[in-house]
């Protein structure tokens, strides 16, 4: 299987990095093949609601051109797909809903129907904040046709502080090897 992060945290070397590698390293353990792409290190731009990619004579293509051209192929390509953000006012960061944003090529072509989609996020306060950004990705998720495959919530918030939870790192490992 092809499992693709989808970190959108400004912080490199941060809390959700950290536990998104963690949970890479458990992935390959079992022999899956994972990538990260840094959502902050790309150009995306907001929607217009052209609805262009809603016309199959489009090709249900994006009418914008900047760093989702190359996103789309990496997204259809991925079996699993994880969407890690910190929570930013209980919600997910910019560059992420900048991204779920742009997804809206896959409501008409269901390109992203079947994969399975989960949620990595850290916060100060713990899973006890999360979940208004728990009900934008499963709604999300069920109007792409994904499969929601759960979450792994952290509380963290100094950058690194995830380090001395070594039961979170374990827990990530642990989900990794189990998608």
């Amino acid at each position: 299987m092809k499992v693709l992060a989808v970190l959108a945290s400004p912080r490199k070397g941060g809390n959700t990095e950290i536990l998104v590698d963690e949970m890479l390293r458990g992935a390959e353990l079992k022999g899956h093949t994972a990538e990260k792409l840094r959502l902050y290190e790309c150009e995306i731009l907001p929607c217009l609601d052209c609805r262009g990619c809603k016309k199959p004579s489009s090709g249900y293509n994006c009418a914008l051109s900047d760093a989702m051209i190359e996103i789309y192929p990496r997204l259809e390509e991925a079996d699993i797909i994880i969407f890690a953000t910190p929570v930013y006012w209980y919600g997910p960061t910019a560059k992420m809903k900048l991204l779920i944003d742009r997804l809206r090529p896959y409501i008409a072509s269901r390109k992203l129907a079947g994969k399975k989609g989960l949620v990595v996020s850290p916060s100060e306060e713990g899973a006890s904040c999360c979940g208004p950004l728990l009900q934008m990705f499963a709604m999300s998720f069920e109007y792409l046709g994904m499969l929601n495959a759960g979450s792994l919530l952290a509380q963290a918030y100094e950058k690194g502080e995830i380090r001395n939870s070594p039961e979170e790192l374990k827990r990530a490992i642990e989900m990794g090897q189990s998608l």
